[in-house]
């Protein structure tokens, strides 16, 4: 038999393998599919989302939205798990809270959370994780690693911000009212940010494939 013969016996067999035989490998799509460690870390941060309101709170500005740990979970969340698991974190506790669950600064809960001043900080959570989550898969790459996370985490604070000023407004004040109300948050954040890139350096360095996997 020609080698030619030999050639066309083979493709024919590879077009008709039987049910259950081996399958030729379909390629990879870029997006990874999340496996039972990936809902773990977000189950995890989210839970850690709602321990954090076990510190109380201090009530500051002239509508009273309290000072809480929470900002500081939210930047963790995002320089830990990323842009998609960070997000799904945060956005996992605020659905909770939503829905019942007395997970809000001062053990709040349900939807008239939405109605009070610290409503654009609670929504601001989601984005400004998102956010961090984003600029921190880039910023672990880079040779200025706890720089770029630093600025990760302020860029996020920034969107946290403007979420909160945006809510300020809709309870009836200026935008400089709203701004200068805001601003009370501002060195607390900075702060708690700091905190948090030391805890992420911390966890990215026992744990290198966390935030971004390596090549095998």
């Amino acid at each position: 038999m020609s080698p030619l013969s030999h050639k066309g016996t083979a493709l024919s067999t590879s077009h008709a393998l039987p049910d259950g035989g081996p399958q030729p490998e379909t390629p990879r799509s870029g997006r990874r599919r999340w496996g039972a460690m990936d809902l773990s870390l977000i189950a995890v941060f989210a839970a850690l989302m709602a321990a954090s309101i076990a510190v109380p709170g201090i009530n500051v500005g002239p509508l009273g939205v309290a000072i809480t740990l929470q900002t500081l979970v939210v930047s963790l969340c995002g320089l830990v798990l990323g842009f998609s698991r960070g997000t799904a974190a945060v956005g996992l506790y605020v659905l909770l809270g939503l829905i019942g669950l007395p997970i809000f600064s001062g053990f709040r809960a349900g939807p008239a959370v939405l109605a009070s001043p610290s409503a654009g900080y609670i929504v601001g959570f989601i984005f400004g994780a998102a956010v961090v989550g984003l600029l921190a898969t880039l910023a672990v790459r880079s040779r200025w690693r706890m720089a770029g996370l630093f600025g990760a985490a302020m860029v996020g604070t920034v969107v946290i911000h403007a979420f909160g000023i945006a809510g300020f407004m809709a309870k009836g004040m200026a935008l400089s009212a709203a701004v200068t109300a805001d601003v009370i948050y501002l060195p607390g954040d900075i702060l708690k940010n700091v905190v948090a890139v030391a805890i992420a350096l911390s966890l990215h360095r026992a744990f290198p494939d966390l935030l971004v996997r390596r090549r095998k």
